[in-house]
């Protein structure tokens, strides 16, 4: 069975006393689950609490925070250095996602200057990529992924790899009103990224895991989740309760078996 990252990000959704209950349910779960490597991306305020709990049950899931800036500390009102996030305890750091660049004036290339800093402290940089429903109209989703990729990885060395990992979330499949993707579409564009990976590393750059997040469900999981160059799934809603989370990993577990 090929190695599978699954994940969730909560956005600004659960109050602490909520993410501690869905936390502890998770990790009895995911401990009958052990060829899959699981994260979860609570708010910022939840991050210490849920990594005591996650500590004290001695479990792998893997804790993400979702954003950071790119210097150690300074003059900037409502952000958080991988400096914090380092004492914490974090160990993913979810950089460029499209509600950041929509809402956030994100640019690939603040982008490019997070998975940087993310890297020096140590982090996994998760790097979000996708394109919008523009992009998918006009037939150039494959320049702007790459061109997103490319300098998101820009001066990213061939000694980092292994150490981040790249999610391609298509801006038009997130969200309460998103489209759930075909999946000869997201086969097709994962083939294309792993091109690109490999334009930018050599054959080194097959070993750069992945993801895919947009309306991932139990249903259309099983759809993605074998393909070759799909390692992993970033889930939305659908994995916001521990039992639809677990319904998805035995449906995982059970296709790629």
């Amino acid at each position: 069975m090929k190695k599978m990252f699954l994940g969730t990000n909560w956005k600004m959704n659960k109050t602490t006393a909520e993410g501690l209950s869905y936390t502890d349910a998770l990790t009895d779960i995911i401990s009958k689950y052990p060829e899959f490597e699981f994260f979860i991306i609570p708010p910022y305020v939840q991050l210490w609490k849920i990594r005591e709990l996650i500590d004290s049950k001695k479990s792998a899931l893997k804790l993400g925070a979702q954003n950071v800036h790119y210097e150690d500390a300074g003059q900037f009102t409502g952000e958080i250095s991988p400096t914090q996030l380092k004492e914490i305890g974090v160990d993913i750091l979810e950089i460029g996602h499209s509600e950041r660049r929509q809402y956030f004036n994100e640019t690939d290339y603040t982008v490019n200057l997070k998975t940087l800093a993310a890297l020096k402290h140590g982090f996994t940089p998760l790097v979000c990529i996708g394109d919008s429903m523009q992009d998918k109209k006009y037939g150039v989703s494959k320049e702007v992924l790459a061109r997103q990729l490319k300098i998101a990885l820009h001066d990213v060395p061939a000694e980092a790899i292994g150490k981040f990992w790249v999610a391609y979330e298509p801006v038009w499949a997130i969200g309460v009103n998103g489209i759930p993707a075909e999946a000869p579409l997201v086969n097709d564009i994962h083939n294309h990224l792993r091109d690109v990976t490999v334009e930018l590393y050599g054959e080194a750059g097959r070993e750069i895991p992945l993801l895919f997040g947009g309306s991932v469900n139990i249903d259309n999981a099983r759809q993605y989740a074998p393909f070759e160059n799909v390692n992993g799934l970033f889930i939305g809603r659908s994995a916001w309760q521990p039992d639809s989370f677990e319904d998805i990993m035995k449906s995982l577990h059970e296709t790629l078996a």
